[in-house]
């Protein structure tokens, strides 16, 4: 319990201290924002802090800082390092930078900013690869809800109930505006997946369980381990607790309804400090589950289940599955909105209209479909959209990371912030993709050569267009 303590208040302290030092570089200012200058009664819409907080909190949430954690939780110790540093070093400043440059350029999509920043073929890349991430979300967070609410009610309510009944959801948050969905009723969830985090930490003081320690070594616990290496495996499994690309689609939305920079800070830094408590409380809770169960358990639902109930008996159980529900619920229709944007930024289409909205939504709709239909009739349907996500979601990470670099040196402020992050990311993601077994399966030092690799032709292109850069100034 002893790492766990020290990782819980390193993350509280990288809010305070590196979040700060975040903050300074970036240097927050009174210009009137988006939410005030562009107000449109639909994505431009002023909101109260707190409220943006928590609606981005949820948006980033999802399944990843739960089911992720808890998956990760197999590969040991290294699990609560990489949740802690890659929270306050990677994912935060990801996470921060991102939301304050769309702010900073009247709420811009992510694809608009990376192309601002990366070039012409960069945006065109990233605006297709981004609203497919996008239409991935909202499918593989469409099954894992419905089915945790079917085991919570009578049978005759199966999953396929469920799944209508979240998707009709999903289709009226990405069409009406922010405020009246959205707005409404984030708070509660907010309120149901706070419950769930703070009870279960309260029951690991009072369990307290033996968890391993640092100092035991960093030892591949995983039961796979042979074929599961925690570089770069760990690093894509634990992705929205520690970085994620995603959470740089969800800035945007909020960026629109923010009335100051000055709140760039609680609202991006730290929602993203607040989802890697979550990660780690419940990376913690998972390797108890796996010390006393054996770690044969595959499905992360059924883990929530079995320690929440355990621990905060039936009352506490549902509501923090409920809390469990409602993060992948609140991650589906902002990506299903975020979408939306993206398009019609894209296009130059006004999105004040509902006959605009429902031209870009409805094809995004049947695709989204499709793919839940082919997850729901091949029983590894599921695993491979989500194993493909993954990988997407922090090749994403990638992209947006060099973008912010080059605003940095162009800006004169301190580059290395973001450059040692991108460098780190590249690696994982291409050695991933070359390593995994939906990827190209390659032999472990072949992809690890690769993973080198492309560090070395990205620090060669780095220092290339730097040099550029420093001769026309």
């Amino acid at each position: 319990m002893i790492t766990f303590t020290l990782c819980l208040l390193a993350l509280v302290a990288g809010y305070f201290i590196y979040g700060r030092f975040i903050e300074r570089v970036f240097g927050p200012d009174d210009r009137k924002t988006p939410a005030l200058t562009k107000a449109d009664g639909v994505d431009y819409i002023p909101l109260p802090t707190w409220k943006i907080f928590m609606i981005q909190f949820l948006n980033i949430a999802g399944l990843g800082p739960i089911f992720g954690a808890i998956m990760g939780a197999k590969f040991g110790t290294a699990s609560y390092l990489w949740i802690v540093f890659g929270s306050i070093f990677a994912g935060a400043v990801h996470d921060y930078f991102a939301g304050m440059l769309s702010l900073r350029h009247d709420g811009e999509s992510l694809p608009e900013i990376i192309g601002r920043y990366l070039g012409l073929t960069a945006k065109q890349v990233m605006r297709g690869f981004t609203v497919i991430l996008m239409i991935l979300v909202g499918a593989v967070f469409v099954a894992g809800p419905a089915g945790l609410l079917a085991s919570l009610t009578p049978e005759t309510l199966d999953t396929t109930f469920w799944i209508v009944v979240v998707f009709i959801y999903y289709v009226l948050a990405t069409l009406l505006p922010v405020d009246k969905i959205i707005g409404k009723i984030y708070p509660l969830f907010a309120i149901a997946l706070l419950f769930m985090a703070v009870g279960i930490l309260v029951m690991l003081y009072v369990n307290h369980p033996a968890l391993p320690e640092v100092w035991d070594g960093l030892e591949n616990t995983n039961p796979d381990a042979a074929v599961l290496p925690i570089f770069p495996i760990m690093f894509v499994s634990i992705a929205c607790g520690a970085i994620s690309g995603f959470h740089a689609t969800q800035s945007p939305l909020m960026a629109r309804c923010m009335t100051s920079e000055r709140h760039g800070r609680p609202v991006f830094y730290g929602a993203m400090i607040t989802e890697g408590i979550v990660a780690l409380i419940w990376a913690a809770a998972a390797t108890y589950f796996f010390h006393e169960n054996g770690m044969g358990e595959t499905n992360a639902a059924v883990i929530v289940d079995a320690i929440t109930k355990d621990w905060l008996g039936t009352v506490g159980g549902v509501l923090a599955v409920l809390g469990v529900i409602a993060a992948p619920i609140t991650s589906g229709d902002t990506a299903f909105r975020s979408a939306r944007l993206i398009v019609a930024d894209f296009l130059g289409m006004e999105q004040k209209s509902m006959r605009r909205r429902l031209y870009i939504c409805v094809p995004m709709f049947l695709a989204a479909i499709g793919l839940l239909l082919y997850s729901l009739r091949d029983k590894d349907g599921f695993d491979m959209i989500w194993r493909y996500f993954a990988w997407a979601n922090q090749t994403l990470s990638v992209f947006t990371l060099w973008a912010i670099t080059v605003y940095l040196v162009r800006a004169g402020k301190q580059y290395f912030l973001t450059l040692i992050p991108a460098f780190f990311m590249t690696c994982v993601c291409t050695t991933y993709i070359c390593i995994a077994p939906e990827g190209f399966g390659l032999p472990h030092p072949v992809a690890y050569g690769i993973g080198l690799a492309s560090v070395a032709i990205a620090l060669v292109w780095f220092v290339v267009w730097k040099n550029k850069q420093t001769k026309n100034l």
